[in-house]
């Protein structure tokens, strides 16, 4: 084995360097990149004497028996795939933290009452695929037939072509026996970089522990119907213009967030899509069409549907002043997922006793532990912090700070799996 002062970082190195990108890495959901990091890990967990499984959805079971075997296991991990021209750090910390943590145990001669489970999460990008948490659906045969015929927006093939092709057996997901049943399963926990600024703004705070995930209700392929003509030739009050319109949405809609936020709704909403027809659009012409897609969050689903309601009511203002048409085109969305509070209290109380700085805290992004948590399995969640943000490839991770989350997130796994504590 590994000295402890290399593990992870060798671990890390090589993950950067099995699916780099143009700029960043690129794990790419079912292809090449993320299959390449499972591989990866298959090799480090048979280093660890760790035994290995894999599911209908391809995902990865790296498990440390415990005296119990019997027992319902507690489960650790994360995804591994990444956004195009992403960070090396977003989801696969989680799983090599883990496997740090294994790494301790054998090296120190710990047996747990429980077996620990860790899991590589296929497919947890929506990027790739529009289904959000495919991997972990999957690992519970929460898929639909229409979820596997879903399109890869780059390159126009099925999702479950994809899974084929890594291992996995679509048909399986639809008509089999779940590979994990929540009854099976004591615990689920996380840890996860956090993918925002929030424990930054405060030197001292390492970690932060989650209170809850956001759910989402989603438009990604929106579009807003105008008119095309002649930029020179049409007066302002004889245009229909596209841009023009959606832009005056946008600005309703942050004054509408503003006001929603007072009244003590929590979310966030954005326009993360917004261009016309690269093949229609002219410098010389008024835009008659633009594409956009909307991405609403919050912990409530109360809040959810609130704004969403909000947000069609400024459509409908939006097309009576301008003329135009809103198309929205299909929704998805995922459920909120409250974490649980005996082991909120258990990280805080880790940390406290470490003394590694900690704050409670929400997730304004989504993760897999949201499918387990809407289960009715008992779920936590632990951020760390990092440098230059997620999703983009200046994503940076202090490894002393890692090091300290781990030190935490040991002594929870701990309890967890623990019949005497």
């Amino acid at each position: 084995m590994k000295p402890a002062h290399t593990f992870l970082e060798d671990i890390f190195d090589k993950l950067a360097s099995v699916a780099p990108d143009v700029r960043g890495v690129c794990r790419d959901t079912y292809g090449k990149g993320e299959q390449a990091a499972h591989d990866l890990l298959k090799s480090v967990a048979k280093e660890l004497s760790l035994d290995i499984a894999t599911d209908a959805g391809a995902n990865l079971y790296m498990t440390l028996p415990g005296r119990e075997p019997g027992l319902p296991v507690v489960m650790t991990g994360s995804h591994m795939d990444s956004v195009p021209a992403g960070g090396n750090f977003d989801g696969a910390t989680g799983v090599i933290a883990a496997l740090e943590i294994a790494r301790r145990w054998r090296q120190d001669g710990y047996v747990p009452d429980r077996s620990l489970v860790i899991m590589a999460i296929r497919a947890e990008e929506s990027a790739w695929f529009p289904v959000s948490y495919i991997g972990s659906k999957a690992a519970f045969n929460l898929l639909s037939a229409s979820d596997l015929e879903a399109k890869r927006h780059d390159n126009g093939s099925l999702l479950k072509d994809g899974i084929r092709s890594s291992g996995g057996d679509p048909q399986a997901l639809l008509h089999g026996q779940p590979f994990l049943k929540a009854a099976d399963i004591h615990a689920f926990l996380e840890l996860h970089i956090e993918q925002g600024p929030c424990l930054l703004e405060q030197s001292d705070t390492v970690i932060g522990v989650v209170t809850g995930i956001c759910g989402s209700t989603r438009y990604r392929y929106a579009r807003l119907h105008g008119t095309y003509a002649h930029s020179g030739a049409t007066p302002r009050l004889f245009r229909q213009d596209a841009v023009v319109a959606l832009s005056d949405l946008v600005t309703r809609a942050q004054a509408m967030w503003a006001e929603q936020e007072a009244e003590g709704h929590l979310f966030t909403l954005t326009f993360g899509i917004f261009s016309t027809d690269a093949d229609l659009a002219s410098f010389c012409k008024i835009s008659g069409d633009v594409a956009f897609s909307i991405d609403i969050r919050s912990t409530s689903s109360d809040t959810l549907q609130v704004i969403e309601t909000k947000l069609k009511e400024l459509c409908l203002d939006v097309e009576r002043q301008y003329g135009v048409s809103f198309e929205f085109g299909p929704h998805s969305g995922s459920k909120p997922a409250i974490m649980d509070k005996t082991i909120q209290n258990e990280m805080l109380e880790a940390a406290a006793g470490l003394s590694v700085g900690a704050q409670a805290m929400p997730s304004g992004a989504g993760h897999d532990t949201a499918i387990f948590a809407n289960q009715g399995i008992r779920c936590g969640m632990l951020f760390v912090r990092n440098q230059n943000g997620s999703h983009c490839p200046e994503e940076f991770l202090d490894m002393a700070d890692l090091r300290k989350a781990i030190d935490v997130f040991d002594v929870v796994l701990k309890q967890e799996t623990s019949l005497s504590l």
